[in-house]
Formats: C-alpha cells, sequence, structure tokens
C-alpha cells in the first residue's frame, strides 16, 4: 500500500497503485446491486470504495473542521486520519459569505427571535416574517412576483418538474443538466428528449418534432445558467424565443450563477439580459447565499398554486428555519449591494488569473471564467491519482469522474472564493499543474462544437 507521505514517484508508484485495482473500475459497475438481500447486497461496492481509501484515491466524504474558507482543516471520511490544514478549492461559497460577520449576526438575532425550527410546512404553518419577506426580495430581484421556497436546491428543481409536468406533457432538457432536473424530468414523464450541450439549433429540431404531431400537451424547455461542469452557459434569449415560437416554456436551473456573477448578482440572466423574461427560474442558496434552501420562480400565480400543492419537497418537508431564511435575507442584501459587487470583482479576478495560470502550464480550463474552474484530465485514474497528489500537498479540490461527468470525461473541479489571495491562487497553480502531469492526464481535447 502506498504511504500517502512518501514522495510519488510516477514510474515506480503508479504501476503499484494500478496494480492493487484502485484506479480500476467505475460507479457504474455497481448501479443495479442484484440478490435478496436488500442491505447487503452492495458489498462489492462497498468493497471498492474501501479499496480506494486505503490507497488515498478515495476523496470524498471528507470531513471539514471549521468554516468553508480559503484556508481550512480537512479530514478523511468519517474523521480516518489525520487532518490537514490547506488551501480550499473544494467548498462551495463563492462569495466567502460563510464566514461574513452580518451573516453570523443575522443568524442570532434570527435564533433569539424566532428559535432553530419552522416546525411545518410552509403549506401549513412554517412560513415566518423571514421566509415571506425572502419571498419578496427575490421576486424583486428577478422580476418574476411568484416565489415558492424549498428545504434544498435539489428540492426546487426536482419540485418544479414534477410539479408542473404531466406525464402526457414533454421535457425537452440539455444532456448536461443537473441530476436533480434530469431526475425530476424522468419521474414526472416518459416523453424526456436529451439535446446536445447548448445546441440550439437541436433543441429547435426538437421543438418543431413535437409540435409537428402534438398540439395539445406543454413542452418545457430546461437548461442552466451555468453548468457546473464545464463553466460554460446557453444562449438564453435565443431558447426562449424558440420557446415563445413553438409554445414552450422555459426553466433556467441558476444555482452556480445567481449571486455570484452578473450585474447586481443577476448571474447569465442579468449579463443576458433577461431579468423578468425567462419562463421560470430555479435557484439554490447553497452557493452564493451561505446556506440550504432553494427557490422557483415565476411570473403566473397559477403556477405558483401548482408547486405549492403538488410539489412533494415544498408540500411534505419542513420549510426553511427561520435562521436559514434571515441568512439568505442578509445574504442576498450583500449581493445586491456594493459589497457585493467588490466581492465579484474579486472573486472574477481569482477566477481570471487561475485559468491563466493553469493554461501556461499546458493544462485545459474548460468554459469560461466563472467561480467553477473544471481542469480536464480525461481518465477517472488521472483524476484519482491528481486528487490524491493534491491532498499531499495541502490543495483540496473535487476530483470528478462518472456519474458526475460520461465515463472517459474526468476532471479536477476547483471552486472559488472571493477570500481566495493572490498568493494562495499562485501558489495552487503549479501544483494542480504538476499533479496533473504526474498523473498522466490525457492531452487538451478540443472544444466540441457549439450550435
Amino acid at each position: 500500500m502506498l504511504n500517502e507521505y512518501l514522495p510519488f514517484d510516477p514510474a515506480e508508484d503508479l504501476p503499484l497503485l494500478c496494480a492493487s485495482g484502485a484506479l480500476d473500475g467505475n460507479v457504474a459497475q455497481f448501479a443495479q446491486p442484484r440478490g435478496p438481500d436488500l442491505l447487503r447486497r452492495s458489498a462489492p461496492l462497498d468493497a471498492w470504495c474501501a479499496l480506494r481509501a486505503r490507497h488515498g484515491v478515495w476523496p470524498y466524504a471528507r470531513v471539514l473542521e471549521g468554516p468553508p474558507e480559503p484556508l481550512a482543516t480537512v479530514g478523511g471520511e468519517a474523521g480516518a486520519g489525520e487532518a490537514v490544514r490547506g488551501i480550499n478549492f473544494a467548498s462551495q461559497d463563492y462569495l466567502s459569505l460563510a464566514a461574513h460577520p452580518a451573516i453570523a449576526d443575522a443568524a442570532l438575532r434570527a435564533l433569539g427571535e424566532a428559535g432553530p425550527h419552522s416546525a411545518g410546512s410552509a403549506v401549513l404553518l412554517g412560513n415566518t416574517r423571514y421566509s415571506l419577506e425572502l419571498e419578496q426580495a427575490l421576486g424583486e430581484l428577478l422580476g418574476l412576483g411568484q416565489v415558492v421556497l424549498f428545504p434544498t436546491g435539489w428540492a426546487a428543481a426536482f419540485g418544479a418538474l414534477t410539479a408542473l409536468v404531466h406525464s402526457a406533457d414533454y421535457v425537452v432538457i440539455d444532456q448536461l443538466a443537473h441530476a436533480s432536473l434530469r431526475q425530476g424530468a424522468q419521474a414526472a414523464t416518459r416523453n424526456v428528449l436529451v439535446h446536445r450541450h447548448l445546441d440550439c439549433d437541436h433543441v429547435r429540431e426538437l421543438l418543431a418534432g413535437i409540435r409537428s404531431r402534438d398540439s395539445a400537451n406543454a413542452i418545457l424547455v430546461v437548461t442552466e445558467g451555468l453548468f457546473s461542469m464545464d463553466a460554460d452557459s446557453p444562449d438564453l434569449p435565443l431558447l426562449q424565443h424558440l420557446c415563445r415560437e413553438y409554445k414552450a416554456t422555459l426553466l433556467v436551473d441558476v444555482a452556480h450563477d445567481l449571486g455570484a456573477m452578473g450585474p447586481g448578482g443577476l448571474g447569465v440572466i442579468g449579463a443576458q439580459r433577461m431579468q423578468g423574461r425567462v419562463d421560470i427560474v430555479v435557484g439554490a442558496f447553497s452557493k452564493s447565499f451561505a446556506a440550504n434552501g432553494g427557490f422557483v420562480a415565476c411570473a403566473e400565480r397559477p403556477a405558483r398554486r401548482q408547486l405549492q400543492m403538488y410539489a412533494g419537497p415544498h408540500m411534505f418537508s419542513n420549510a426553511l428555519s427561520p435562521v436559514q431564511a434571515a441568512v439568505v435575507l442578509e445574504s442576498l442584501r450583500i449581493v445586491t449591494s456594493g459589497e457585493g459587487d467588490g466581492l465579484r470583482a474579486d472573486l472574477m479576478r481569482n477566477a481570471v488569473e487561475l485559468r491563466a495560470l493553469l493554461g501556461e502550464a499546458g493544462l485545459r480550463c474548460l468554459g469560461e471564467a466563472s467561480p467553477i474552474v473544471p481542469v480536464w484530465m480525461g481518465t477517472e485514474a488521472a483524476a484519482r491519482v491528481a486528487g490524491m497528489l493534491l491532498a499531499r500537498d495541502a490543495v483540496f479540490v473535487n476530483p470528478v469522474e462518472y456519474p458526475g461527468v460520461p465515463l472517459g470525461a474526468a476532471r479536477l473541479r476547483l471552486q472559488l472564493m472571493a477570500n481566495h489571495t493572490p498568493a494562495q491562487v499562485r501558489r495552487a497553480a503549479p501544483l494542480v499543474a504538476a499533479a496533473a502531469a504526474r498523473a498522466g492526464a490525457s492531452r487538451p481535447q478540443p472544444e466540441r462544437r457549439r450550435g
């Protein structure tokens, strides 16, 4: 077994690691276990994960000690191994608000006034003055007056699809959309059509095909503001135009860009001047708003009522706690202020510099400058080894492999914060480049053609 604190020599250690089997296999092999014992039939999956953990190439379920700051202390799964302090590119706190003193003050005030628990569904008695103020503030920001809150971003995306789409309706969805959206579509209807990533010509082709044979049922076109694995964005004005042309409805998931990007924190919707013009906006508070939770926003009151009564995660889950709602409200105040403009400028400075340094070192960063910097690795083995080497160097990143991305398209996902310093970015970049080279990352792939 490799000792994670010994130097790594690719010529000698990589063959040993390959021979161990820790670089073999993928989650797809274990997705459908068979046998009558429901609780034990996943033993092969558990053994595979344990094998990877023994050899230092299991980077998941780690433990963060303290707040998610640019310098953080991180331990292994379930506290295994000695915790290490290093540069943190693995947390989603894009504007560094989780440790902001005004956020802590807002949480404490709400805790003292209303306690820690909503104690009910929003359909029953789970609403508080904080949640109602948050709905109003979000509606004003987005230019969409009907807002429904959810306990998580996942719940918002899944709930929107399953509440609004019926079995005879259609969903036209980007092939790289969030799993919450894809699973929501599959749960709502069998009529799910996947379009090539960012390919508006393909969207038009699918919409025309549906309308040539069905003018009676609804079509929901689903995309994202910023795709979290490729760091790229769709042409929202064109997609909304196509939806108008073919009597479809557009849903945009802004989980990763709202707050962190765009004028006034409006994300890609603001950057493309689509405020108030997108049919449905789904978002999460877990990236730029220092809390759990999510929302669905639209302009039509009947749709809001449909969401309230038929989105299971809204009706049958406790509402956001007063503390969570107050934290998001205070985060929203900062996001839309001059301070928020400064934080976004710092965040973008970090993104541009990191991408430039990695590009100069011969690595390919997918997409465009954003809080997410995906670094192409290619093989799952390369991503696993690079992640292990960076952890040894006290640089924490998220190696991403199937099912997060397709097989053979593994990458390192670096997530930036406004409070990362230029010195931290400059120290990490050559370490990332060296780890990728030692791990045998594949050559940069050409950009895919977009429609």
